[in-house]
């Protein structure tokens, strides 16, 4: 690489991470009371493990509601305020835990209380998170998009890998007051920071309805979410899987996973404008799946560690991919909503993931889960392919 491509490509990097820092706050947001929310509900409030989980998930309903929402409202006043708005909403749900710490003599006060905060932190991910990809997008060239989406996908994990250690660190000095303030604090911050940055005009011009950018953009989806199930059951399953085995170290599994999606993100994202973002899925479709199956016939605990790490490199590049291709089917004017109806793909992949693998769990065993989600990922490459012989149709017909 010449000097001055080296140098241009690093003036790009400055400036999209000038504006992924606002993911990677909304991210720590929910990292940090990560784990202290279920030990809150169980231990201090003394509801059972369910409520407990329930009160997790209560976030992930409020994204997927209000994913398409944030895209709509980012094409119609802009990126920028979009993501203001998002910061505000992680910051209020600090004030409702604060609240919730405040009425816990009275239970059901305090996990009302909490249910508001997931809520608004639930809206405050899905505004932050849309904007700040279409505000990076916007701030450098549509030819970028793959690595703004990838750039924003390093700032989502590292934030979430830093958030959760770091809110137990503040449970275990200062209770959920210490989480809940600092979402507070960096909230505000963040908020000051995105006040004195340049707004991206909005593209003015005619809209197509919400069902038409439905209809460009599904099969993009869908392949994002089949694709997702892979990342999920990791997630969610690995340290059962762990016990099942009677083996330790499933944390380090984790954190293999984890470098292996920021390890491709960083090294291969500029390969989906050189590729395309099909051929690009295709090839991380598959690593995911070798993946998969390297955990289900795991015999030893290294050989899952590199069914992880793999799987981890493959999912890491599909969001972005997909992505790419998705805003690319609809007027510039539409693609915040292209994105965000994209993004509930994910969403609803990962949230149908826990209930539906613990169904094939109880009869089938921890390992068939991942025999399973490969299937699911061999879906999402079917979807793919068909999508590569439409858009090579419309060029024949070009």
């Amino acid at each position: 690489m010449s000097p001055s491509k080296f140098q241009t490509n690093l003036q790009l990097n400055k400036r999209i991470l000038s504006i992924v820092i606002f993911t990677f706050v909304c991210y720590l947001s929910i990292g940090l009371p990560l784990a202290v929310l279920p030990g809150f509900v169980h231990g201090k409030l003394g509801f059972n493990s369910v409520l407990a989980g329930l009160i997790i998930s209560v976030q992930y309903f409020a994204t997927l509601a209000s994913r398409p929402h944030a895209g709509r409202f980012a094409d119609n006043i802009g990126p920028k305020k979009v993501v203001i708005f998002g910061l505000a909403c992680c910051g209020i749900s600090g004030l409702f835990y604060v609240l919730a710490f405040l009425s816990s003599a009275i239970p059901v006060l305090s996990l009302i209380l909490l249910c508001f905060g997931r809520i608004f932190l639930g809206v405050g991910e899905s505004f932050a998170a849309t904007g700040t990809i279409l505000w990076g997008i916007g701030a450098t060239n549509p030819i970028h998009t793959g690595r703004v989406i990838s750039w924003n996908g390093v700032a989502t994990y590292g934030a979430m890998a830093v958030g959760a250690p770091l809110g137990v660190l503040l449970n275990l000095h200062w209770g959920l007051l210490g989480v809940a303030g600092l979402v507070m604090i960096i909230a505000v911050l963040a908020i000051a920071l995105a006040s004195t940055k340049q707004a991206i005009t909005v593209v003015t011009g005619k809209r197509i309805a919400f069902r038409a950018v439905v209809g460009k953009i599904w099969m993009h989806g869908l392949g994002l979410g089949f694709g997702t199930i892979g990342f999920g059951v990791i997630a969610t399953f690995i340290t059962l899987y762990y016990a099942d085995k009677g083996w330790e170290g499933a944390a380090f599994t984790l954190t293999l996973f984890s470098m292996g999606f920021v390890g491709m993100r960083l090294i291969f994202g500029s390969n989906i404008a050189r590729f395309g973002g099909l051929k690009v899925s295709v090839v991380s479709f598959l690593i995911e799946i070798i993946g998969l199956l390297m955990i289900w016939q795991g015999h030893s605990p290294f050989s899952v560690e590199i069914g992880a790490f793999l799987t981890g490199s493959g999912f890491s590049l599909i969001f972005p991919a997909l992505g790419v291709e998705a805003v690319k089917q609809v007027p510039q004017q539409n693609q915040g909503t292209a994105l965000g109806t994209y993004s509930a793909f994910l969403d609803l992949g990962l949230g149908i993931t826990g209930p539906v693998a613990g169904l094939v769990i109880s009869h089938f065993g921890t390992p068939s889960i991942y025999l399973a989600a490969s299937f699911m990922v061999m879906l999402a490459i079917v979807i793919t392919l068909k999508m590569m012989r439409i858009e090579n149709r419309k060029k024949q017909n070009e």
